[in-house]
């Protein structure tokens, strides 16, 4: 498939076809007086220009458009079958892949791909390897795919390509690494903010222009839409709302600062909060397994969420008042419409959410909040892989 125009950022055709293709993506489909007008360009250029593009494979003509009266008019939008964008959400002992088409559907999810992370070159490029067998053992060729975005928890700069988390040293970018194992052009980004992009374009027309996003797993991270767009802040390290130092309490953050917002409202407090009770002798429907090996799972606290444990509802209750002040906080900076909670803990639902709600009301300035509206995540654990396949599309399209 041709695809020059994707790989020319200076003619003014190349520019003027990207803009068709964000309208394309923001409205669905439009018609050449819509692109006209939007665009303030001539009939003929973009009857032109559309008829390159669908040529090219990215478009197709979706036929006419049932009006009132009159003569009704074509539309066009992006055709799913232009290509595919690959998303990696890479954990310690494990990743996701998501598989989205052209017009930025899901077509695959493939979760838990158990996998050892360490910080060296060799790690990387076995986890490359692996992704793509996931991808073409799935029937989707690699020539098809057009990007990869992948995603890190910790402090990720995208623009440089590196990860201070997983690698120290700034002469080696993962970026590169990536790209020379993939053979496609490569964005990274940190897991939080790619949750953030990932819900805010599904979310679509439902989505508000100034949005946060929480990610309230075994940590605690941050994103921000505002106006429309990813915040990244001067380093490209925005978000760090885990450690911002709202607590009193003592604990040493793995930051290694104290009173961090993360060491009472994360998975690792909620870990901590469960085994302090159990020892101190609250019973649980996790107290067997906890005599027994002296611990207990995260994942062992959020089935026990699920199954309605006293104990854990306590604790994730406690977790929830906790978040909620902090998220009063953010309301009242930056007077956000939409505050979407994700992450690991939203399993806990209407246990998690109604403290948080009660905080925010309560410590919240109320002609601030009152336009926000809390909600969880629709995505879910999708929702960082699926921001690294959109994410991926519009940097390849330049429309960020």
């Amino acid at each position: 498939m041709p695809n020059n125009f994707l790989n020319d950022t200076t003619s003014k055709n190349s520019l003027i076809k990207r803009e068709i293709l964000r309208l394309c993506i923001d409205h669905t489909n439009f018609s050449i007086a819509d692109f006209s007008k939007n665009l303030g360009i001539s009939v003929p250029t973009i009857t032109k220009l559309l008829g390159e593009l669908i040529e090219e494979g990215f478009l197709q003509d979706l036929g006419k458009l049932g009006t009132s009266g009159g003569r009704r008019p074509s539309v066009f939008g992006l055709n799913p079958e232009a290509g595919y964008f690959v998303g990696v959400d890479v954990a310690r002992h494990h990743f996701h892949i998501a598989v989205c088409d052209f017009k930025g559907e899901l077509v695959k999810f493939i979760q838990d791909i158990e996998f050892v992370l360490e910080a060296s070159q060799e790690s990387f490029r076995n986890m490359c390897r692996m992704v793509k067998d996931e991808i073409t053992g799935s029937g989707i060729p690699w020539f098809k795919v057009l990007g990869v975005g992948v995603s890190l928890s910790g402090r990720v700069n995208p623009e440089k390509g590196y990860s201070l988390t997983y690698s120290n040293n700034e002469d080696f970018p993962l970026k590169d690494l990536f790209q020379k194992e993939f053979n496609v052009p490569v964005t990274i980004e940190n897991d939080s903010r790619a949750m953030t992009y990932g819900e805010y374009m599904t979310l679509g027309q439902k989505a508000d222009k100034d949005m946060v996003f929480i990610n309230l797993s075994w940590g605690l991270g941050m994103g921000m839409i505002l106006d429309g767009k990813l915040y990244y802040g001067k380093s490209g390290y925005s978000g760090e709302i885990g450690h911002f130092p709202l607590l009193d309490n003592n604990v040493i953050c793995r930051c290694g600062k104290v009173g961090c917002l993360e060491t009472g409202a994360s998975g690792s407090a909620l870990h901590s909060m469960m085994v302090d009770m159990l020892k101190s002798g609250r019973q649980s429907s996790l107290s067997k397994s906890f005599s027994r090996k002296g611990d207990i799972e995260l994942e062992e606290i959020l089935q026990a969420i699920g199954d309605e444990d006293v104990l854990a509802i306590e604790c994730i209750g406690k977790i929830g008042r906790t978040l909620g002040r902090g998220i009063a906080g953010v309301i009242n900076i930056f007077n956000p419409g939409l505050v979407v909670i994700g992450g690991r803990l939203i399993v806990g639902k209407e246990y998690l959410l109604l403290p948080i709600k009660t905080e925010i009301n309560k410590l919240s300035l109320h002609r601030v909040s009152s336009d926000s509206e809390i909600v969880l995540s629709e995505l879910g654990r999708r929702a960082a892989s699926v921001g690294d396949c959109l994410l991926s599309r519009s940097k390849i399209l330049g429309l960020m």
